[in-house]
């Protein structure tokens, strides 16, 4: 009788851990089991440089969503956005690159605009700034000097 008892608890022991380890695989990879309520949007950059898939979009410091692909379109990178439900978007928001930090990760900042109007999902935001690199600012610093 309490080999039984103590099999079993050892069993449910197992089951709740096997359990556990699935919740958190699910968690910490980002997997929307469900599917996502998230709506898409689009927007096109001149330069994206060092921003990745899975990076955060914020508003005013507040994620919001999250860059589900990007790739190149015309020789611009066009960036697309998985933004939560309850954010609407006005249509004259403009989205911009950010690093983190002096080297931290790049994320889109989203600055909302004054329209009423506002982007239907899978629209585009038409307003963009893209990354700053900073070989390039040093760059431009030091050779604008060397000018007589």
């Amino acid at each position: 009788m309490k080999k039984i008892t103590i099999e079993t608890g050892v069993g449910i022991f197992i089951v709740c851990g096997l359990l556990s380890l699935a919740y958190l695989s699910v968690k910490l990879g980002d997997v929307n089991l469900f599917g996502s309520q998230q709506y898409p949007l689009t927007a096109r950059f001149a330069n994206v440089s060092g921003l990745k898939v899975g990076a955060r979009v914020e508003i005013a410091g507040v994620t919001v969503g999250k860059v589900s692909n990007i790739h190149l379109n015309d020789y611009e990178a066009q960036v697309e956005l998985l933004i939560e439900p309850d954010v609407k978007l006005q249509e004259d928001s403009i989205a911009s690159i950010r690093t983190q930090g002096i080297i931290g990760d790049k994320y889109v900042k989203i600055k909302t605009g004054g329209l009423q109007e506002y982007i239907n999902p899978g629209g585009e935001i038409l307003e963009t700034e893209s990354s700053i690199e900073l070989e390039e600012l040093v760059s431009k610093y030091i050779f604008e000097k060397e000018k007589p």
